[in-house]
């Protein structure tokens, strides 16, 4: 199983470069304190390292999604 980061969007993006807006946007970060998980790639790291002062990282080693209802019970 690959390891994961899960990027939170700290500060705003008001009066921020361009650049560093869609930046952002990419990784999926849409409103302050929005959390996205992502796998843990070279290229997600380069994101990460250009928005640094935005966002919290953390690294967690399983998946964050939903667990599925119990069969029999709607």
């Amino acid at each position: 199983m690959s390891s994961k980061l899960k990027v939170t969007l700290k500060k705003g993006l008001v009066g921020r470069p361009a650049d560093q807006r869609g930046t952002v946007r990419a990784l999926g970060l849409k409103r302050i304190g929005h959390s996205v998980e992502k796998e843990d790639r070279p290229e997600i790291r380069g994101m990460i390292f250009k928005v640094k002062h935005l966002v919290e990282v953390e690294e967690t080693g399983k998946s964050w999604k939903k667990k599925p209802k119990p069969e029999g019970k709607k």
